[in-house]
């Protein structure tokens, strides 16, 4: 799987976000952070697994109910990017800091579309390869929960949900997982892995726009 990962994206070329002089932005990064599956993901009605798998999975994050911005929502670890930082160290320090998983550079494999929030962050994916990461230790400050998503749910033949809203003349993008979805930016970094890494399709998300409730 990680020799399949690293050629997909080798062979793909993520678009960067130019920033405007009139219309500045704060830069963010996130971790895709393929590792295995474990005991399952049954906060999505993902029926839970009684033996360790070591099954593909994603990283995903409930965010801490009591955060300033984005509180209780589902998120990949990441944040906004120190001065001087580049996009992977910035994931990678997010990642030690949020879910308490340190990963050396040599496990980046890659970059995805940054994509611009209407909340004003242009953030920047950054595909990483952690392993079993058995140990995990979320940051109570940040991180209510870390749960492993299959990559399978990714596959699944609803996904993705388009929705058009009448405030918009972008189509919304959501992912389904388990009994419920995810919304975009999330929604968008899964679905152009999906694309880009497991089926091998150079699709882009940067024109798919957020429900209304991730506007702020």
């Amino acid at each position: 799987m990680r020799e399949l990962l690293q050629r997909r994206l080798d062979a793909f070329a993520p678009l960067a976000h130019a920033a405007a002089a009139d219309a500045p932005v704060r830069r963010a990064a996130v971790t895709l952070v393929v590792t295995e599956e474990g005991h399952g993901a049954e906060a999505y009605g993902i029926a839970r697994l009684e033996h360790w798998s070591a099954e593909p999975a994603l990283l995903l994050t409930l965010r801490a109910g009591d955060m300033r911005r984005h509180a209780g929502q589902w998120a990949l670890p990441g944040g906004s990017i120190d001065a001087g930082e580049t996009p992977e160290q910035a994931a990678l320090r997010e990642l030690r800091e949020e879910v308490g998983l340190t990963i050396g550079a040599d496990a980046i494999l890659g970059r995805l579309d940054d994509y611009v929030t209407r909340s004003g962050y242009a953030i920047t994916p950054v595909v990483i390869w952690a392993g079993a990461a058995r140990t995990l230790v979320p940051n109570p400050q940040e991180v209510a929960s870390v749960h492993r998503l299959p990559v399978t749910e990714l596959m699944r033949a609803d996904a993705p949900i388009i929705d058009h809203i009448p405030q918009s003349p972008q189509p919304v993008l959501r992912m389904p997982v388990g009994s419920g979805w995810i919304a975009a930016p999330t929604a968008a970094f899964l679905y152009q892995f999906r694309e880009v890494c497991i089926a091998g399709r150079a699709t882009r998300v940067a024109h798919f726009d957020q429900p209304l409730f991730a506007w702020t």
